[in-house]
């Protein structure tokens, strides 16, 4: 059923109202990261977004990545990019693009605006233009080199393009106004001398369009009607207007024949979750030095790690829909993302699976016992068929199901008391044998063989039942338990404090066991998920080896979270 908060939103009112008044024929999105870093949740609003609104409207979305830093971009995010889109279920149905693409067309735009009178070459330092461009209450100052003759300006230009100057010399600006209230209007930067090898243009450039150059007008350049982004890019929008209007594109020129009136800008409140870090910065320093395993690290909140532990695509596009768009700033609780997973993985087989094992012995049947049960897939989708579990004289349970000294209403395994093993029989604890160290090595139990599921004696009541495996016939595995990388002390710390992502690493994020399963889990595949009963969702991971399978965690069974 179509989630409510995905009927309808502001952005989709703005849409419908630009169809009824003939503004555009076709509503067609882009969505534009940078290649400098993997995808992480919080990109995920506007991915959904974009692509999103694209779907709704029978509409396309392009890919475009704005790589105009080839200090910080390589092909290996790209392509990451492009893996986490094609998981969460969309595709680029307008193109795949790059910014790089339009290189020599953004230059003779540049070009132009020089000999309009609409750019110029500066040579301020860095430090000599923050004093210059004046603070929010304080007008900026003119640079002495605003005046210089447009035939000075355009020599310069084509020779920092030659490459006769060094890094920092001179970049090229827009004439706007210095005084503005805007800050992104006084004066910007178009271009700066960068000698770096660009991954897609190798050593052709040697200046390189700044971002808020460059965005713009690539949007332009493809036809796109509907600028999506996050309310961040709010105070650039007059910016990407001007460079847009003084390309000519906000005078209803035309594109592939049909009327453009250039790309409309409408943004949305950033997505931000507690107990996450969104930030590039951080999270690269995270990897960097080595305090996750990689930017796929499942305790990450980039979506290579979500995929990696195990998250499907459908419940992130589900999560990002229920908190829906507005235009205030708000945070989510990081237990409503566990929940839309959770509801996802409910689908997902069930197995069975010890994480803290304690042996159990019965007494009472030959050391050669064993006996093969049959046992459902899903209780609800029978569909999925049944399987075969064996069970002998031992098996394992999780130690937190035997207590030696339990409290009145403990209905798991108790001196003298009885259980139920799920799908299987009624066993009751006789004798606690414990090691020198008086520590419990094992328990030994009676089994009631007339108690069998599926037998008449089956019917009879016991008020707890515990999951088990067969320690003759399973295999040992390793589970990854993972919480929150980050303290709930994160959210409430100030900016300063921030500033070293360190300090606010949980150190419970990760918590590794060593357990046992049902043999046939050795099989699994890479990314196959399961249901360890009573333990929570698992997938297995990567780093499963053919005699020691490794499960990742999704999240647990239960959660306190309510919507």
């Amino acid at each position: 059923m179509e989630n409510e908060a995905a009927r309808s939103n502001f952005i989709w009112d703005a849409i419908d109202q630009d169809l009824e008044k003939g503004r555009c024929q076709q509503v067609h999105t882009r969505f534009p990261p940078e290649p400098n870093g993997y995808l992480h949740i919080g990109h995920c609003k506007a991915l959904v977004t974009d692509f999103g609104t694209a779907e709704k409207y029978g509409g396309l979305c392009n890919l475009r990545f704005d790589d105009t830093n080839p200090a910080k971009e390589d092909n290996e995010y790209a392509e990451g990019i492009k893996r986490d889109i094609e998981w969460l279920g969309f595709h680029w149905t307008g193109g795949l693009f790059y910014a790089s693409d339009y290189y020599q067309r953004l230059y003779d735009i540049a070009e132009d605006f020089i000999k309009r009178g609409l750019a110029y070459v500066d040579e301020l330092s860095a430090d000599e233009m923050r004093e210059y461009r004046g603070t929010l209450t304080t007008p900026g100052k003119n640079s002495p080199w605003r005046d210089r003759p447009m035939e000075e300006n355009l020599d310069l230009f084509r020779r920092m393009k030659a490459g006769e100057f060094e890094e920092g010399k001179y970049i090229l600006r827009a004439k706007i106004d210095m005084a503005s209230p805007n800050m992104n209007m006084r004066d910007p930067a178009m271009y700066r001398i960068l000698y770096k090898e660009h991954w897609r243009t190798g050593k052709e450039w040697c200046i390189y369009p700044m971002y808020d150059f460059a965005h713009p007008l690539s949007d332009a350049f493809e036809g796109i009607t509907f600028s999506l982004c996050s309310l961040e890019f709010e105070d650039h929008r007059p910016l990407y207007d001007w460079f847009c209007e003084h390309a000519g594109f906000h005078k209803e020129s035309l594109v592939d024949g049909k009327i453009y009136h250039g790309p409309r800008q409408i943004e949305f409140a950033r997505l931000n979750i507690t107990r996450t870090v969104m930030s590039k910065r951080h999270l690269r320093r995270l990897v960097e030095e080595n305090y996750v395993s990689g930017w796929d690290d499942p305790r990450m909140p980039t979506l290579s790690a979500m995929r990696r532990r195990g998250y499907t695509g459908s419940a992130i596009r589900n999560f990002v829909e229920q908190v829906g768009l507005s235009k205030a700033d708000s945070t989510v609780d990081v237990q409503m993302l566990e929940a839309c997973v959770r509801a996802d993985m409910e689908k997902m087989p069930r197995a069975m699976a010890v994480l803290n094992p304690l042996k159990v012995v019965f007494t009472n049947v030959s050391d050669d016992w064993q006996d093969t049960l049959t046992m459902e897939n899903h209780p609800d989708f029978p569909e999925m068929g049944e399987r075969n579990v064996t069970i002998s004289k031992e098996i394992w349970i999780e130690q937190e199901d035997f207590m030696e000294e339990p409290p009145k209403k403990f209905f798991r395994l108790k001196p003298e008391g009885e259980v139920r093993l799920k799908g299987a029989y009624i066993i009751k604890c006789e004798n606690i044998v414990k090691n020198e160290a008086g520590e419990i090595d094992h328990v030994e139990c009676t089994i009631d063989l007339s108690s069998r599921s599926g037998s008449e004696g089956a019917n009879r009541k016991v008020k707890g039942t515990i999951h088990w495996v067969n320690a003759r016939d399973c295999a040992g595995f390793e589970a990854r338990l993972y919480d929150q990388l980050m303290t709930e002390e994160w959210d409430t710390a100030d900016a300063a404090d921030k500033k070293d992502v360190t300090k606010f690493l949980s150190p419970d994020s990760l918590t590794v066991a060593n357990g046992y399963c049902e043999h046939a889990l050795v099989a699994a595949k890479e990314g196959d998920t399961f249901q360890f009963l009573r333990n929570g969702y698992f997938c297995k991971d990567r780093d499963s080896t053919e005699d020691h399978p490794v499960y990742n965690r999704v999240v647990s069974l239960k959660s306190s979270y309510k919507a």
